[in-house]
Order: C-alpha cells, then structure tokens, then sequence
C-alpha cells in the first residue's frame, strides 16, 4: 500500500463545486453515526492495541481517537461561532503539539464520551439548518480563507470517514 493510500485512505478532501440538500442529507448522516460506528471499530481493543499507529511514522489509535473528540470539538465551536457572528475569524490549534500532550496517553472513553455528545448537539444543529444557515461562514486566520459552513460540513464528514479508515488500518495490523 502505498504511503499516500496509508496517510489518506479515503482520499485527499476536495471541496464541491456544487452542493444538492441529498449531499447535505448525506454529510450529515455522516457526523451523526460518527461516534457510534468508531466506538464499534475499537470497542473489543486492550490497551496496548489501542496504542498499535495506523502507520509508521502514524498515530496510534488511542492518538486518533483523542484527536477526533479535539478536532470536531474544534469544529462544533467553529459552526456556533458561525451561526452567531458575522464571518468569525477561528482560533486555529497544532494538532500534532496536541496529539503529543499527556492526556493523549489516557484511556479513549472520555474521548468517546466527549464525541457522542457533541454530536447529538452537532446533528441536532444541522437539522435544523436552512438555507440561509448553510451560507453562514468563518475565516481561517493561517489560510486567510473564508469557508461555509456547508463546506465545513463536507470537511468534516470527510475527516470523519479519514480518521474511521486510519482505525481499520490498525486494525488490519492488529489482526494479522
């Protein structure tokens, strides 16, 4: 397998050209089943396996999980911001200087816990969204680039099938 097919196995994100309410629909199914289909991924690991990287060179996936519950915490903040201000500049964070901090090395059910209930907030938020809602959108200070909230919601749906592939990587190194 190649390098790159390791590092993004669900491919690279491209943002859409278009976006139909059935994408939208779709993407945020996506955030909805997130925690539940990740919590099933890992749910029979020990720890040590919990500490087995997607790749060399990888998180572990004890680092995924954590970096999920951060990221999409991250992200949830991001849309609320969005959805009350105009065009928000976001406050960027180092995920790699996270993904290093002791809390990274702790059990992943804080983590799990952490997702299922932003989540249940984020998909309740997103159903509730017209299409005015979807417009709204916040500025990436290091990129300078204004995004929608709608393209934040692909990208994020994306990260979640990124990270979701990253644990069956592990996983196929676990069991063989």
């Amino acid at each position: 397998m190649t390098d790159d097919l390791l590092k993004y196995p669900v491919g690279t994100f491209t943002a859409p050209a278009s976006y139909t309410p059935e994408d939208l629909r779709k993407w945020t199914k996506t955030i909805k089943e997130f925690p539940g289909k990740l919590r099933h991924a890992i749910v029979n690991l020990n720890e040590k396996q919990l500490d087995t990287p997607y790749r060399t060179g990888g998180w572990t996936i004890r680092q995924v999980v954590h970096h999920c519950a951060d990221s999409h915490m991250n992200c949830l903040l991001r849309f609320k911001w969005a959805l009350t201000e105009e065009n928000p500049t976001i406050k960027p964070y180092e995920e790699a200087d996270w993904a290093l901090l002791p809390d990274y090395r702790m059990p992943v059910e804080s983590s799990l816990k952490i997702l299922e209930g932003l989540h249940l907030h984020w998909g309740a938020l997103l159903d509730s969204f017209g299409e005015d809602e979807w417009r709204r959108t916040f500025t990436h200070p290091a990129t300078g680039k204004t995004m929608q909230l709608k393209t934040a919601l692909a990208l994020y749906a994306w990260h979640s099938k990124h990270h979701l592939g990253h644990v069956t990587q592990a996983l196929k190194l676990i069991n063989h």
